[in-house]
């Protein structure tokens, strides 16, 4: 598993695409230096929410856009087969793979993280325990995300895993809009059809408290205790189906 972790790396190293979102990243950081000089409204609620959103679209797109290929053009470029032929099980292909993409994003948000709270700092800005769970509940939504791109990777195009997981992101976020649709229907059997679907999409909603940080704040420690296990077991599904997908998979040549 730990040449699979090393092979990911320099996959991910040679990723053009990686010094491209880096790019993007200066910028934005540069334009929010902008915003503390050019902004006459409320300074602490925009530095806040421009460095969360931006920490996780940068990790949005890095997931959709690298993440798929790691499956995906292994099969693609045949180099599956010799990597399958060496002793080795498919199921620490897989994880050695997640996890060292997992272990690149974090330790990359814990800098994001520290350089955005010496910022709050330099600008008298409270760091409250809401902001501090928000790092983390974006570290889990990109998680999910990663281990959902795995998981269509088996079976999908890099393509639709791409368009696929992108759709489950926003429709996660969206939840409660389609319940209140159902329910603004009165249609019974849409209601339950609405209610089952909660099951079967990642809790990206309730883990997106940073549209909220500034307009409420009344969170119990077991909203953040139920909401962290409930990520780690649906990322632990999630890592299942795919290991069992992969497994049951047939390569040709």
């Amino acid at each position: 598993m730990l040449n699979i972790a090393l092979n990911t790396f320099k996959e991910i190293v040679r990723n053009k695409f990686l010094y491209l979102i880096l790019f993007f990243a200066f910028i934005f950081i540069l334009f929010s230096v902008l915003l503390w000089q050019l902004t006459i409204w409320d300074d602490n609620k925009i530095i806040v929410d421009f460095w969360l959103a931006m920490i996780e679209i940068f990790w949005l797109v890095w997931v959709l856009f690298v993440g798929s290929q790691l499956l995906f053009n292994e099969i693609e470029w045949k180099t599956i087969f010799l990597i399958l032929s060496k002793p080795i099980k498919r199921y620490e292909f897989i994880l050695g793979k997640f996890f060292w993409f997992s272990w690149t994003i974090l330790l990359i948000m814990l800098l994001q993280s520290i350089l955005f709270l010496t910022v709050l700092l330099l600008k008298d800005i409270e760091i409250t325990t809401l902001i501090l769970f928000s790092l983390l509940f974006t570290f889990f939504k990109l998680e999910i995300l990663l281990g959902l791109v795995f998981f269509f990777s088996t079976f999908m195009s890099n393509i639709l895993t791409i368009l696929v997981s992108l759709s489950i992101y926003f429709l996660s976020h969206s939840y409660s809009i389609l319940l209140d649709m159902a329910n603004r229907s009165k249609n019974q059997i849409l209601i339950y059809l609405t209610e089952w679907i909660q099951l079967i999409l990642p809790p990206f909603q309730a883990l997106n408290i940073k549209d909220i940080i500034w307009s409420f704040s009344d969170f119990t420690y077991k909203f953040f205790l139920f909401n962290s296990f409930y990520s780690i077991a649906y990322l632990i599904c999630i890592l299942y189906l795919t290991v069992l997908i992969f497994n049951k998979k047939k390569f040709e040549n």
